[in-house]
């Protein structure tokens, strides 16, 4: 997992915050759960990578040696009722949701997954739009990238997975989505870890000149479709994400993947979620601004 600029308008006070900390942090309640994992409901499962695809369909699954990075893990297409989300899941122990952040996908666990399988069955998704998931209609008013549409994609794929309860852990664009899973349904969470975020209502009312120039990124894909998307398709992703500063944080082979799923369909899907941050995320959270998560809770900031 690696922190980065996507969501920094958003981050007060600064505490470093390393890997052995977040498997500690994430482990506390481990013990304590009877749950049990199971495996996914054939019907929910759209497609299971080989060993042979890596080689066969790089394009469409990834690089043995990423794949290699997750010991034991499955690698699936799971069908939700509004997408298809793709999936890597392994480990024994009480069920851990993990979900990445902007421009990112589930490779962004690499550094902790394989020692949280340890303890826990692991499940990492990319969010609809992002890494190899589907790209969804937006729907009126970005209804379809909304923080509870995608909450609602991941307490399916962990349905299909036999858990009805789980803990979860997310970072940046993933935390927005575990913020909003717990308001919706907090009897299915556990516990919960946000990283790197505060409500989307507190930010979009504070913004500064500093934190706009810090992420202006927020304001520029929020525009209409297609002036944001059509201007980054434009450049090389490896360009772009080096510009974000990804090539300095991840391993070669990592961030080989994240260039590999910087495409038109994710570039669009970026947009997607940025716009519906805007508008109906800003619309639902102004009028909800108040509540408060009642889920056992833990917010960690990164560097």
């Amino acid at each position: 997992m690696t922190t980065h600029q996507s969501d920094h308008l958003e981050a007060g006070p600064e505490v470093r915050l390393s890997r052995r900390g977040l498997v500690g942090a994430l482990a506390a309640g481990a013990a304590a759960s009877a749950v049990t994992p199971a495996l996914a409901e054939e019907t929910a499962v759209v497609a299971e990578a080989t060993a042979a695809d890596y080689a066969r369909d790089p394009t469409r699954w990834g690089s043995a040696e990423v794949a290699a990075l997750f010991p034991g893990f499955k690698h699936l297409d799971i069908r939700t009722k509004g997408a298809v989300i793709r999936v890597r899941h392994g480990g024994s122990g009480p069920p851990l949701l993990l979900l990445h952040g902007n421009s990112q996908n589930l490779a962004t666990w690499y550094g902790v997954a394989a020692r949280l399988a340890e303890r826990y069955h692991v499940v990492l998704a990319d969010l609809r739009g992002y890494g190899d998931s589907s790209l969804p209609d937006p729907g009126p008013n970005h209804i379809n990238y909304s923080s509870g549409v995608l909450a609602e994609d991941m307490f399916e794929v962990m349905e299909s997975l036999g858990h009805r309860q789980f803990f979860l852990a997310g970072h940046d664009r993933g935390a927005r989505v575990s913020h909003r899973m717990c308001l919706d349904q907090p009897d299915r969470i556990m516990k919960v870890c946000i990283l790197d975020v505060l409500p989307a209502y507190y930010v979009w009312t504070n913004i500064n000149i500093k934190s706009a120039l810090n992420s202006w990124h927020w304001l520029f894909l929020a525009q209409p479709e297609p002036f944001p998307d059509t201007m980054i398709s434009a450049v090389p992703a490896e360009w772009f994400l080096k510009g974000r500063g990804y090539d300095r944080q991840l391993p070669k082979i990592v961030f080989d993947d994240y260039v590999r799923c910087f495409t038109n369909k994710t570039i669009l899907g970026a947009c997607r979620h940025y716009r519906a941050n805007a508008t109906i995320d800003f619309e639902i959270d102004t009028a909800e601004k108040d509540r408060k998560i009642a889920t056992p809770l833990l917010i960690l900031w990164g560097t």
